[in-house]
């Protein structure tokens, strides 16, 4: 029993010891559901940290349901974008499982901005939950259903993976 007691004990400080975000060199690797009017879809970003608190990245979504109000064609579902973000978990000083990054992305529909956070259970496996907005469309017209689609407030929701 007493074997059993330090193993579970040496178990949970090795999970506990995850950090969210390590600066300089730091690899994460994104992959979820993305949820918006009028469409559902996969989501999946890759960030590279550049400093302590800040990283760039890809992030790229395509919307797989979408509502029979639109004629979506492929341009329509996919978009990529690059992305900054500004990771102030340790700023805040909540836990070193934490991160939440706000930043800044160039997408093929629009420049925009986003709220995110990570939680990591383990070294390298965590949970994310990321805020996507437009802040200056590139088309200023009416848009279709399917001209709205990654060209207005996304969620996105699933795992997280640190690549270090």
């Amino acid at each position: 029993m007493k074997n059993v007691m330090i193993i579970a004990c040496l178990l949970t400080g090795y999970l506990v010891n995850a950090q969210a975000f390590t600066g300089k060199g730091d690899n994460k690797m994104q992959i979820g559901a993305s949820f918006q009017e009028h469409a559902t879809g996969l989501y999946m970003s890759y960030d590279y940290g550049l400093g302590e608190n800040f990283s760039i990245g890809v992030a790229s979504s395509y919307a797989l349901g979408v509502a029979s109000v639109t004629d979506a064609k492929f341009d329509d579902r996919f978009d990529i974008k690059a992305r900054f973000n500004a990771n102030i978990g340790n700023v805040l000083n909540i836990s070193e499982n934490f991160d939440l990054y706000p930043g800044i992305n160039f997408s093929l529909k629009n420049f925009g901005g986003h709220v995110g956070a990570r939680y990591f259970f383990s070294e390298g496996f965590g949970l994310f939950t990321e805020a996507a907005f437009p802040i200056a469309k590139y088309n200023n017209d009416h848009l279709s259903y399917a001209e709205k689609i990654n060209n207005q407030f996304t969620f996105n929701v699933g795992a997280v993976f640190n690549l270090n």
